[in-house]
């Protein structure tokens, strides 16, 4: 048993260790540096204005809300389709075929930030 609502809370700290796993696996100096100036400068600006607690309480809410948003986006346009993996179709083809729009309205065009229209986008 695994509440849905757990995913998202195991997904925050398993996508921050794939990020630095594969920097080093692949030997992407670079981006390693990038991505860890970036974080001592978010700790740098925030955690002075904040305190530590309240900085670790905003950040790693935020970053739930933000990988339950995008799952729940990604998602709803990837899983209702059928791919039949023996027909070798072309990637385009597969594409279409694996994807789905999704119904247009108020609140989906606002809260999928338009990508809703999965085989336009």
């Amino acid at each position: 048993f695994f509440p849905p609502v757990l995913a998202p809370l195991a997904l925050v700290p398993f996508f921050q260790l794939s990020i630095f796993y594969f920097a080093i696996k692949r030997k992407k100096w670079l981006d390693l540096l990038l991505i860890v100036s970036f974080n001592i400068r978010v700790c740098l600006m925030y955690i002075p204005l904040m305190g530590f607690n309240n900085f670790m309480v905003y950040y790693w809410l935020s970053r739930y809300l933000e990988s339950t948003w995008f799952i729940w986006v990604s998602q709803m346009n990837h899983i209702p389709m059928d791919i039949d993996y023996d027909k070798n179709k072309d990637w385009v083809s597969t594409q279409l075929h694996a994807t789905c729009n999704v119904e247009q309205s108020f609140f989906n065009d606002w809260f999928t930030g338009h990508l809703n229209f999965q085989i336009e986008h």
